[in-house]
């Protein structure tokens, strides 16, 4: 790709950029959120169609233009985007194939398309059941699922964006393996991740770009952690984890014999009996295994769940009783869940919209709404949580991963809550704007509230929290205290032993 220049509205996105890629090898591209690495990526693969941005691509040294996606799968590039894109109700040989079937006139030839799909997914020895609905896989193989129908037929380029954003280290294990199977067979895999460890893993060189611009293009060997965040962001972060301490204040909530039954299977316990606290000016991490239980502690704490949890919540003295989210929201308890784009925004409305929906009744009056009042609110959120956007009016789903987040913070922080429950709060941002959440947090916590935080990332973990309490299986495995934690006792805990 040579000399790309992508233009939005008051914004330049990509200027005079230029990338290369060698057959075989794994490229990463790596830039703080808005530095333009989806929109280059969109480009390659026809999203973005040719007449939309200026430059020149070659593929196998062949200039090429795409009209839409199709035309870039022509050219044997194919793209698999942060959100799977499956349909989860259909089969996974039914979503390999999907509108390429073989039939007979309208009928699909369900012999055949498993078939196909088995000897698809033996060429990447994937021991996957065809016949099996997408919505009962676990997401480690819904994201090879998507994979194999990415490399199916002549593909030579890859495209991966954020692809262990959701997945155990067992399962990430498991795509790498995969990742270097698809290097033996030719394909060039362009790798896109916030998560340097691993950019530094598996990629054979690494493009890292800032505010629409290729910094540097480095063999991999001959850069660091330190010199990548470095170069990212313009600057050097000294310490990745600004974690201020403070003395706990008074308990705040606790939770007591709290078990909550499968929606699924009423026979089945997702959590059994869970009692802790969590207190003011303190931050309580929630660690374990995928599937030990910690969303659905967090999401049973906000009523989500509803008459399936049992046991008993009291927050500053008072029982707490969780029937639906409106409940708790009134007693001070809001949370920011995993998936932003799916619970914790409306990705339709402007910002402003979004950061006052809780708390609408504080501006109006006689059931009218007071514009001026929600906008200088709005107003005074943005400025206080550093939002970066064009305006209020600036649509949510435009917005980078990292600003994402900080409306959503700001959306529950409209309520002035006395419990905040984080979960996965850096998922899928980069580590600029990481800082920026954890400094957040520390002013939160400053001013006396209770934040419960759910993290995968060990280093998260260890870095920002004051107490650790490890999950099992949907039980509570142990506790740890910040002097005493270490990533091998929180993994013991974690894994039963």
């Amino acid at each position: 790709m040579l000399d790309v220049i992508k233009d939005f509205p008051g914004v330049r996105a990509l200027d005079g950029v230029s990338i290369s890629a060698i057959k075989g090898e794994v490229l990463g591209l790596v830039g703080e959120n808005g530095a333009g690495k989806s929109t280059l990526m969109k480009i390659l693969s026809g999203v973005y169609p040719a007449g939309t941005f200026s430059g020149r691509i070659t593929v196998r040294g062949s200039p090429v233009s795409f009209g839409d996606v199709t035309d870039a799968k022509r050219s044997g590039i194919r793209i698999i985007h942060q959100e799977l894109n499956l349909i989860p109700e259909l089969s996974v040989a039914e979503n390999i194939f999907l509108n390429e079937e073989p039939r007979i006139g309208p009928w699909i030839k369900i012999r055949d398309l498993n078939r196909m799909a088995r000897d698809v997914l033996k060429t990447l020895s994937l021991e996957i059941d065809p016949d099996e609905k997408i919505v009962n896989l676990p997401i480690g193989k819904r994201q090879m699922v998507e994979i194999a129908k990415a490399v199916r037929g002549d593909v030579g380029i890859l495209i991966l964006d954020e692809p262990t954003s959701a997945l155990s280290e067992e399962e990430v294990e498991r795509l790498f393996e995969l990742i270097h199977s698809l290097k033996k067979k030719g394909i060039t895999c362009i790798y896109i991740s916030h998560r340097l460890k691993e950019i530094l893993r598996i990629c054979d060189r690494i493009t890292i770009l800032k505010d629409g611009k290729v910094v540097r293009t480095s063999r991999t060997k001959e850069l660091t952690h330190d010199r990548i965040v470095s170069l990212m962001v313009g600057r050097p972060i000294n310490e990745y984890f600004p974690k201020e301490h403070f003395s706990p204040g008074e308990t705040v909530l606790e939770v007591s014999g709290l078990s909550l039954r499968d929606p699924r299977n009423p026979d089945r316990y997702l959590l059994r009996d869970v009692s802790f606290e969590a207190r003011g000016g303190e931050i309580l991490a929630i660690a374990g295994l995928m599937g030990s239980g910690r969303t659905e502690l967090l999401m049973s704490i906000f009523g989500a769940f509803g008459r399936l949890v049992h046991g008993k919540m009291r927050m500053l003295g008072r029982d707490v009783v969780a029937k639906e989210p409106g409940d708790v929201i009134k007693m001070g308890i809001s949370l920011v869940p995993e998936d932003r784009r799916k619970y914790g925004l409306n990705i339709l409305m402007d910002i402003k919209d979004n950061i006052t929906m809780p708390s609408l009744n504080g501006f109006s009056r006689l059931s009218f709404i007071s514009l001026l009042r929600q906008e200088l609110f709005a107003r005074g959120m943005v400025e206080r949580l550093q939002i970066k956007a064009p305006s209020l009016a600036e649509t949510a789903g435009n917005l980078s991963g990292g600003n994402q987040q900080k409306v959503v913070v700001g959306k529950w922080l409209s309520i002035k809550p006395r419990v905040l429950m984080l979960d996965e709060p850096t998922k899928g941002i980069d580590v600029g704007a990481k800082y920026e959440i954890y400094k957040i947090m520390n002013d939160l916590t400053r001013e006396g509230i209770a934040i419960m935080m759910v993290s995968s990332e060990m280093e998260e973990v260890l870095g920002m929290a004051d107490r650790i309490m490890v999950m099992h299986r949907g039980s509570v495995a142990g506790e740890l205290k910040r002097r005493d934690a270490t990533e091998e006792k929180i993994i013991a805990l974690s894994t039963g032993k």
